[in-house]
């Protein structure tokens, strides 16, 4: 065998191997989405978006988990996503060829990767333990933690990206850099950094690890910041685990929930950014 024959003969079994290798893998999603699906959907009534969560043996719905995954992932993104920009802006725009930089990606990079469970700790021993309790707050901290890289990451990514003529042109004319910067180049980056917003939303949105060591859960309908909440990640993780098949269903529902709520964020994610690239 030649040369020529043995490349396209290593050529065609690897691309057979990775064939195969994406059948598995979307075989074993299907399998969990139809799955997820089956069981979800049958639970799913009005009572789900209008009952707090019951008690063994009582009928009741998911709102009050609804309501904290709601206001604590909102409060997780409005501190985590300031800090993400600026910190991005700083990497793309003042901090080339800095050691400082290179040190804040780095750890960037790692909290990116890093485990949630490691950030709620990090968060219950900064704020629960000081502070006596669970609470919402810590939660919303914790969420914050996890978004604040995505967020870097996506707008370091999308301020690279702008055409070094538009800063170039804009400085020609004697605007400031700052100036420079939330007049030209932000406007031009807008769909990217939206995009990163949303995903760093669906990263943080399905979260079960870090909310355990922070807010908790709450039987109750709950408003207070200071106290625990109930939220849809810990609540499918205790009902899950229960005996009562009456929770088992509520947790499967809740799934469900957080799937679609994930998929939905993911389509407009990639929507924006089509069509950005359309309108280029």
């Amino acid at each position: 065998m030649n040369r020529l024959a043995r490349r396209k003969l290593t050529s065609m079994l690897a691309l057979a191997f990775a064939g195969l290798a994406t059948l598995i893998g979307l075989f074993f999603l299907g399998a969990i989405l139809w799955t997820l699906v089956g069981k979800g959907v049958a639970g799913v009534s009005a009572a789900t978006f209008t009952q707090n969560t019951p008690p063994p043996g009582s009928a009741g719905g998911l709102l009050n988990a609804i309501y904290g995954s709601v206001l604590m992932t909102a409060i997780g993104l409005a501190i985590g996503a300031p800090v993400g920009i600026l910190a991005g802006t700083y990497l793309a725009e003042y901090g080339r060829g800095k050691k400082l930089s290179t040190v804040v990606r780095f750890v960037n990079d790692v909290l990116l990767s890093a485990p949630s469970i490691i950030v709620g700790l990090f968060v219950y021993e900064l704020l629960v333990v000081r502070m006596g309790h669970f609470s919402a707050l810590a939660g919303a901290v914790a969420l914050a933690v996890i978004a604040i890289p995505v967020t870097v990451r996506t707008t370091e990514d999308m301020l690279n990206l702008i055409p070094q003529g538009m800063k170039d042109a804009s400085t020609a004319l004697g605007v400031q850099h700052w100036r420079t910067i939330t007049a030209v180049i932000y406007p031009a980056a807008r769909s990217g950094i939206i995009t990163g917003l949303l995903l760093a939303l669906a990263r943080i949105s399905g979260e079960t690890a870090p909310l355990l060591f922070t807010a908790l859960n709450n039987q109750f309908w709950s408003n207070d910041l200071n106290a625990p909440m109930a939220n849809l990640p810990v609540v499918i993780f205790q009902f899950a685990l229960s005996p009562y098949e009456d929770w088992q269903q509520l947790a499967w529902t809740g799934a469900l929930l957080i799937t679609v709520t994930i998929l939905l964020l993911s389509i407009a994610a990639r929507s924006i950014v089509r069509s950005a690239k359309a309108g280029r």
